[in-house]
């Protein structure tokens, strides 16, 4: 009876509709085992056949779980595995959060991973004074030097050396222009707006949906999946942009708090539960 009841517990669990779907393949794989030695304490099954299906699982399961697994890029507490390139607006951890708080008269600013990402599913939470512009940069580069990079068009254009550059999840919400971009991409310090933009997409549609699932003021949750040349993005769970580009495959995720001008005010963006997935190159 305990069998059972543990097992039931566990099925239960995993369809509860809230639950966190990073928990859902885990717990699902363990109630096959419970239901193989209730099968077995109930005489329906052999020994020997209890034995080989837990063999079974035993064997699959370390494989499911390297792959469904996200690493958190931030620890919660400190700033290590990061640095910062572009501006000089602040960085820092406060409750559990990397806050980015604006400085006056300097240029855009970059919390940069050390560590380069090409396929990945990134997924993140974030809250954003609306007077303040940001984004999470994804397969971005800084060099050291000016350098020659490709661009639209098989055309080539001379990058600055320290600017950083590449894909952007903009955190856009600007009342006062009657534009809630968040969940565009922008290509920061290259094309512009890739979508809605280039790349696709009606800017005023794009608002309209922005409005209605952007919480101004309070946490949101930002999701993007870069797989191949294919870039898509979420906004609190609904999709947003869904594109195909390939100028840039693989580079560093980054925090950004964009420059203010002569602005005295602090302003903040905070980012929490920071997690990447990295996934298998796709075959096409």
């Amino acid at each position: 009876m305990l069998v059972r009841a543990l097992r039931i517990s566990l099925l239960e669990v995993v369809s509860k509709p809230k639950l966190n779907r990073r928990w859902v393949p885990l717990l699902a794989r363990l109630a096959v085992p419970f239901r193989a030695l209730h099968c077995w304490a109930s005489q329906q099954w052999h020994p020997c056949q209890v034995l080989k299906l837990l063999l079974v699982v035993s064997f699959c399961a370390p494989v499911a779980t390297a792959e469904e697994k996200f690493t958190p890029l931030f620890d919660g507490q400190s700033l290590a595995g990061w640095t910062q390139h572009g501006g000089k607006a602040k960085y820092f951890v406060d409750e559990g959060a990397i806050v980015g708080e604006s400085v006056p008269n300097t240029s855009n600013s970059f919390l940069c991973t050390a560590k380069q990402y090409g396929d990945f599913i990134l997924e993140l939470e974030f809250k954003v004074d609306p007077r303040l512009n940001s984004g999470v940069q994804i397969r971005s580069q800084v060099f050291d030097k000016p350098t020659t990079a490709a661009g639209e068009g098989g055309k080539t254009r001379t990058i600055p050396a320290g600017r950083v550059h590449g894909y952007q999840f903009e955190i856009d919400n600007d009342p006062g222009r009657n534009r809630f971009w968040s969940g565009g991409i922008y290509d920061e310090g290259r094309r512009g707006w890739l979508y809605p933009g280039l790349r696709g997409g009606d800017g005023a549609a794009f608002t309209e949906q922005g409005r209605k699932l952007t919480k101004l003021g309070d946490w949101n949750t930002l999701r993007v999946e870069a797989v191949g040349d294919t870039i898509k993005t979420w906004l609190n769970g609904e999709p947003r942009a869904d594109f195909r580009d390939d100028l840039t495959p693989r580079g560093f995720i980054a925090l950004q708090v964009h420059g203010v001008g002569d602005k005295t005010d602090k302003l903040q963006v905070r980012w929490r539960n920071i997690h990447l997935r990295e996934l298998s190159p796709r075959a096409d």
